[in-house]
């Protein structure tokens, strides 16, 4: 590596604080917070999920994501149905208002990708997308946790 800042620790970390922060800023105006837009996107790939497919996907405990469908559930976003083969299951559903939420939060993403990826070539992305994909191969989870 030549040049430039190796704490890539400490890189990762203030940037996760950061962006955390400027997205908690623009929650959408129906209110969803970054976690609940995680759980539209999922969502809007495979309605009807299950929960702990859901908490898969964005690597969340399923406690987590009990209580984060359980808000969304109340707020009117998502819908919780019994799974038909495994009654002790539940799938998650989006409701129109959920899908409204969605579409707010994709716009909201268009943004946010935009000012991710300005001053970068897509060649410079490509190698950036590559290496954070690859920390997961290299601390797959549930590695080194109690």
């Amino acid at each position: 590596m030549s040049g430039g800042d190796r704490r890539l620790v400490y890189l990762l970390n203030v940037a996760q604080r950061r962006l955390q922060r400027w997205i908690q800023a623009r929650t959408t105006d129906s209110g969803v917070t970054a976690a609940q837009s995680g759980v539209l996107f999922c969502l809007a790939r495979q309605d009807g999920a299950l929960i702990g497919e859901i908490g898969q996907a964005l690597d969340a405990a399923p406690s987590a994501m009990s209580g984060l469908v359980d808000r969304m559930a109340g707020a009117g976003l998502v819908e919780r149905r019994a799974d038909r083969r495994d009654g002790r299951s539940w799938r998650v559903w989006l409701t129109p208002a959920g899908r409204k939420a969605l579409d707010e939060a994709k716009a909201g993403l268009v943004e946010l990708n935009s000012r991710l990826t300005d001053g970068f070539t897509d060649d410079e992305m490509r190698v950036v997308a590559r290496w954070l994909a690859s920390l997961q191969d290299k601390f797959p989870k549930g590695e080194g946790e109690p």
